[in-house]
């Protein structure tokens, strides 16, 4: 059984989760919190969390986060797509809370330009301004999130980051098939960066959750109900948690020496290698 002090291993780090308001990327923010480190929570809208019912404010989302686990949290807005707005929130996060020692980079999406899924959105179909778009708030932001917060850490030698893609990066598919190649080019930047940063003692990594039941996933699909059960099989739509729980490792210190790896969270829903 973990100890008190092993349950708070972060106590005194400070970490930056991006998409943070809602789904995936506020129990991602709720999991460090519990292991003791104060915690920014991006978002790009302040009400990005009623979207899909999972809340109602960023700032909400922010005091509870630190009401519920007794550390520091700050709410922070910002368009990861523009280097102005990431560099605001990455001076912003510094000011308030400390140099970043955690980023988990968890914006982005299968969103066109004008919101909502593309349509069309196959390979052929798709419309310019969604491909930019799709791109953009998945590889682009990506990159220069991630380019913002090395700069940082790299000069203290030390960090964790972690990417959020998709087990949509290793498989072809005719449906959201720009997502995939934009989720296929962030895993590959993850490689590149770990491999960059291995001499400044900085991990880099990636979760690949397949299908997951955040509030986003279940409104904008038809969900086949016999993959809703929770145990008895893995073939299944995960929970929030059983993904958002392997940021433990990522960034806590069982992955002081994990760098350059994808791990998909899916169930086994992909058993092939790459």
């Amino acid at each position: 059984m973990a100890s008190q002090d092993d349950a708070r291993s972060l106590k005194g780090k400070v970490a930056l989760v991006t998409g943070a308001g809602r789904g995936l990327g506020r129990a991602f923010a709720e999991r460090l919190a519990a292991m003791g480190a104060d915690v920014a929570i991006h978002g790009m809208r302040e009400h990005g969390p009623a979207e899909y019912g999972e809340g109602s404010t960023l700032t909400a989302v922010a005091e509870a986060v630190a009401a519920a686990h007794g550390v520091r949290t700050i709410r922070v807005l910002g368009d990861l797509t523009q280097g102005a707005d990431i560099a605001r929130v990455v001076e912003t996060t510094t000011k308030q809370l400390g140099p970043i020692d955690i980023l988990v980079h968890n914006a982005g999406g299968d969103i066109a330009a004008k919101g909502g899924k593309p349509d069309p959105n196959d390979a052929v179909g798709i419309r310019e301004e969604d491909v930019r778009a799709v791109l953009d708030r998945n590889l682009l932001s990506t990159i220069l999130t991630c380019q913002a917060v090395a700069k940082e850490m790299m000069p203290r030698r030390q960090g964790r980051i972690v990417t959020i893609g998709s087990v949509a990066a290793f498989k072809g598919r005719t449906n959201g098939s720009i997502y995939a190649v934009a989720k296929a080019g962030m895993t590959h930047y993850t490689r590149c960066l770990a491999d960059q940063l291995r001499s400044y003692d900085i991990t880099v990594n990636c979760i690949a959750p397949g299908d997951t039941r955040t509030g986003r996933f279940m409104g904008t699909r038809a969900v086949d109900q016999n993959r809703m059960v929770e145990a008895g099989t893995l073939d299944r739509i995960a929970t929030v948690d059983e993904v958002a729980r392997v940021v433990e490792v990522f960034a806590g210190p069982l992955g002081a020496f994990v760098s350059g790896q994808v791990l998909r969270v899916d169930g086994g829903g992909q058993c092939w290698a790459a």
